[in-house]
């Protein structure tokens, strides 16, 4: 007797291992001339939590051109707004947890920001929706304070992979791909 294969999903599976081991605190931040969030506070924690490896406590922060502006040039030397900048902290004393790979690690501290104008311009020239935009980066910013980068050619495949695997969890189409 053939068995009846299971009717498609209207959510993609959720990743357990992961997602369910870490334990995130987050804080939402708007600088000035930012009026309101650019997406809702479980839509930004569901985008984090797609891509967190370990406990951390994350701080993402929405700001205007001038401040992500101040921010490259105070702290990268470079006179443009990025669309996500990425601070880490590192403490001598670290808060761990011991995971149930019984290693123990560190809780990661970092702040994460975002420059909406430059999320919008980018949304508008992709033809994608803001929130599309802000999900990739939001994630991309998460990335980058758990050490992934881009410097190397391999490393940005990795790191671009990531992405776009977290982001179809979304049904969020892979922004590295060629358009037709």
């Amino acid at each position: 007797m053939k068995s009846t294969p299971p009717p498609p999903r209207d959510r993609p599976p959720r990743r357990r291992a992961q997602a369910a081991a870490a334990s995130l605190t987050l804080a939402l931040q708007t600088g000035s001339g930012v009026t309101a969030l650019p997406a809702t506070r479980a839509q930004l924690r569901r985008w984090v939590l797609a891509v967190l490896e370990n406990d951390a406590d994350l701080t993402l922060r929405f700001v205007n051109r001038a401040e992500a502006c101040a921010l490259n040039a105070g702290y990268r030397k470079r006179s443009y707004a990025p669309d996500v900048l990425t601070f880490v902290y590192e403490h001598t004393e670290p808060r761990t947890r011991v995971h149930l790979s019984g290693k123990a690690s560190p809780r990661l501290q970092a702040d994460i920001v975002l420059c909406v104008p430059v999320l919008r311009e980018q949304a508008r020239r992709a033809g994608w929706p803001l929130a599309w935009r802000l999900a990739h980066l939001v994630i991309h910013g998460v990335l980058h304070a758990q050490g992934h980068d881009h410097e190397q050619d391999d490393d940005a495949r990795r790191m671009q992979s990531l992405e776009t695997l977290a982001l179809q969890r979304f049904r969020i189409p892979d922004p590295y791909a060629e358009s037709p």
